[in-house]
């Protein structure tokens, strides 16, 4: 008896420990896109991609994201896709650009600049020119190309015609955003020391600052993913060439700071390996969000009301214990979810919640089981005393083979799937470990207590075991088993 008082006080303990700690930590279940609102995207490679490069992918979208400042993104490849969903950002549509973009820069000298008059009287030509002008797909870094330059309503303003790439992107070290009073929002990248960095910046401003053949509009033009950010002319103070140091180049192109700031953040953690489609992307309101978790909540609470009802009115005192138990295992489970969220970035889904609320049922099938074992004892003459001692070892024993399934399912589902269903499957199982838990150190030896007193004996209705049922077997202390 002292065993069970201990178990009870204990666990209850526990649960009291566990949501006094989660809230003077502050810590709460963190959500995810579907119950706070966000966006998610599906990248598709427009080439097979070696495994590495997509190691290579996620790695640069991810701190993409972190640039962006997203709470605990969700970013993970799916076979030869990469999926990314970021919850609770604000600006959705920007966030889906951004992860996708290749952003691959490169610096090419500019050989001639043609409006749109001259190049449909070049094209009209030489009919090859379309060749060169890379209206769709990668420019060649090795080759001459023509390439737009487009004014804030994606309007061609120009077409520039450059020679082979002389910088590429992997020159640079990192870039911020500025701003200036007269050029506005602007990136200054540094470049990388030596041969392999600012001195090929350096080499082609020397050609183009003395107007070589090979640039002889003395500009140097950006190129950003097959368009031209801009065509800045190489000055110098004297007729003798000075060479730039690492950070003095700018990159300016009528940026907004958004604009100036996401191409900042890309040059900075580089070009990504493989050129990326969005295939499926998705974009769920805040408000749709509050919703679906309304929603959620909604359910489990009708749920909870349902179960607490068949409890009370089928088993009376003991249907109090049932939801009592129920209690315990929530509150050490909302505990464990909310440290899950704000430690280990672990968000809670609607797939979740749906874990959840299927495990009420099973938790309600542990009770019934122990209930119904206690029934069945009494009627075969037990006292009640002796049936509560002798049927928990065997309810518990079929509790935990029955549970041992559910756990099994969830633990494959966790194993074989991702998203939505690996979190139904992690909370359904968690929630079934935590019932497990209850039913041991709370449920069994509280019930084991109470058949110590005498209230039980004199009003077995209470307890929902029929009086009829009760006075066919030994309803005393004293009687014999």
């Amino acid at each position: 008896m002292r065993r069970k008082l201990v178990y009870v006080i204990a666990i209850i303990g526990v649960a009291v420990g566990g949501v006094v700690y989660t809230l003077a930590s502050g810590n709460e279940p963190l959500l995810g896109l579907d119950l706070q609102g966000g966006a998610s995207v599906v990248l598709e490679p427009t080439r097979a991609p070696e495994p590495e490069e997509l190691e290579v992918a996620v790695e640069i979208i991810r701190n993409r994201v972190d640039g962006l400042g997203v709470a605990e993104p969700e970013i993970s490849t799916q076979g030869g896709n990469i999926l990314v969903q970021l919850p609770g950002v604000d600006e959705q549509q920007r966030a889906l650009d951004l992860v996708g973009q290749t952003a691959e820069l490169r610096f090419r000298p500019v050989i001639g600049v043609l409006d749109e008059a001259d190049y449909a009287a070049l094209a009209a030509e030489d009919p090859l020119i379309g060749l060169y002008a890379l209206t769709e797909g990668e420019s060649p870094a090795g080759a001459e190309v023509i390439l737009p330059n487009y004014d804030d309503n994606r309007n061609v303003v120009a077409r520039y015609r450059l020679g082979p790439s002389a910088v590429a992107g992997d020159s640079l070290e990192g870039a911020v955003a500025q701003f200036h009073s007269f050029i506005g929002w602007h990136v200054a990248p540094t470049f990388k020391p030596g041969p392999e960095g600012i001195d090929l910046f350096n080499e082609v401003s020397r050609r183009c600052h003395s107007r070589a053949q090979s640039c002889p509009t003395g500009q140097v033009a950006i190129e950003l993913d097959n368009e031209v950010v801009s065509a800045p002319a190489v000055q110098a103070d004297s007729a003798v060439f000075s060479p730039f140091e690492r950070s003095e180049i700018t990159i300016s192109g009528r940026f907004t700071e958004d604009e100036a700031r996401d191409l900042a953040l890309v040059l900075d953690y580089g070009a990504l390996p493989v050129e990326l489609e969005a295939q499926q992307s998705q974009i769920v309101s805040a408000s749709l969000g509050t919703d679906a978790l309304a929603a959620g909540v909604l359910a489990g609470l009708i749920g909870l009301a349902l179960v607490s009802a068949y409890l009370i009115v089928y088993y009376r005192l003991l249907g109090l214990v049932a939801i009592a138990s129920l209690g315990l295992s929530g509150a050490m489970l909302w505990t464990i979810i909310a440290w899950l969220g704000e430690s280990q970035g672990l968000a809670l889904t609607l797939a979740g919640v749906t874990g959840l609320v299927v495990a009420i049922g099973v938790s309600v099938d542990s009770n019934v089981v122990y209930f119904e074992h206690l029934k069945e004892d009494v009627r075969s003459g037990r006292t009640l005393r002796s049936a509560v001692d002798r049927a928990f070892p065997v309810a518990y024993s079929t509790i935990v083979k029955a549970d041992f399934a559910s756990l099994i399912a969830a633990g494959v589902l966790y194993w074989l799937t991702s998203g939505p269903v690996r979190g139904f499957a992690l909370y359904l199982g968690l929630a079934t470990i935590l019932d497990l838990i209850a039913t041991y150190f709370f449920m069994g030896p509280l019930i084991g207590l109470m058949s110590r007193g005498s209230s039980l004996y004199a009003h077995p209705g209470r307890f929902g075991i029929p009086a009829s049922l009760a006075k066919s077997g030994a309803t005393h202390p004293g009687a014999a088993s």
